[in-house]
Formats: C-alpha cells, sequence, structure tokens
C-alpha cells in the first residue's frame, strides 16, 4: 500500500494501525496492480495434504480434524521413504500408531497423488471460508 502496488477496495471500519509518525486504517480487501500468474504447483504442507484427502483418514475412513490428524509416510522414512506428495497421507492417530513402520501392514484406500491448485481450491470451496470481513463475500463468492 505504501509503495503503491496495490488498490484497496475495502476497509476495516474499527482497526487503526499507528507508527511514529503515522497511521491508516487496515485494509479489508486488496487488489494487486499486476498481474500474478496462478500458481501449478501446490506447496507440499500438511494442511495442504490434510486438504487433498479431505480431512479423512485413508486407512479407516474416519473424519478427522486438525487436532487429531497425523500426517503418515505410506512407505516409512526410516525405512528410505521420502516426504513427497505420492508418500505421504492423512492418518487418524490410531491407524498412524497401528500401522507404524510396516510397509505392507495397510494400505491406503485412495493412493497418494500430487494435487494440482484448482484441485485443492474446489476442495477448499466445498469444505468452506472464514470470511474475516464480511466484504470478502463479494469476492470469494
Amino acid at each position: 500500500m505504501v509503495l503503491d502496488k496495490v488498490k484497496v477496495l475495502e476497509w476495516h471500519d474499527d482497526w487503526i494501525v499507528h507508527s511514529a509518525r503515522w497511521q491508516t486504517r487496515v485494509p479489508a480487501v486488496i487488489m494487486l496492480n499486476t498481474y500474478q500468474k496462478p500458481k501449478h504447483t501446490m506447496r507440499l504442507s500438511k494442511r495442504n495434504i490434510f486438504l487433498r484427502d479431505a480431512y479423512t483418514c485413508q486407512y479407516c475412513g474416519t473424519n478427522v480434524t486438525e487436532t487429531n490428524a497425523t500426517l503418515d509416510h505410506v512407505h516409512p522414512v526410516s525405512l528410505g521413504g521420502k516426504t513427497t506428495w505420492e508418500n505421504s497421507t492423512t492418518a487418524c492417530k490410531h491407524c498412524n500408531y497401528r500401522k507404524a513402520a510396516h510397509v505392507g501392514k495397510m494400505k491406503p484406500k485412495i493412493a497418494p497423488y500430487k494435487p494440482t491448485f484448482w484441485d485443492l481450491v474446489a476442495k477448499r470451496r466445498v469444505r468452506g471460508y472464514h470470511m474475516g470481513h464480511p466484504s470478502w463475500a463479494d469476492y470469494l463468492g
């Protein structure tokens, strides 16, 4: 905003930030002045793996939350497995403990895969959004 790289579309009415010589209202919605190309690959993270798997244990099929979900390596790290999209899956704590570091003991119901940006966007829409400001609904749909 200070460098004039964005246009402010909506402001928070009751949130002001201060510095020694300057103060401003905090923007609620901004638009970049220059086009940013959409990403074609997604960052590998626990949250994105949970989202890809729709927060469902891939071994027993139960729904999990952020607090009781675990990241499981289909081929265990202790046996040379890597942390990749194709080797990581969502598991409940019980199934992850039961599988432990065994290779053929349990197999995920859906084979792990590398999702596209649009795969995760569609799954995020199904789960819903947290609207931090009421005006976001106009832009997120």
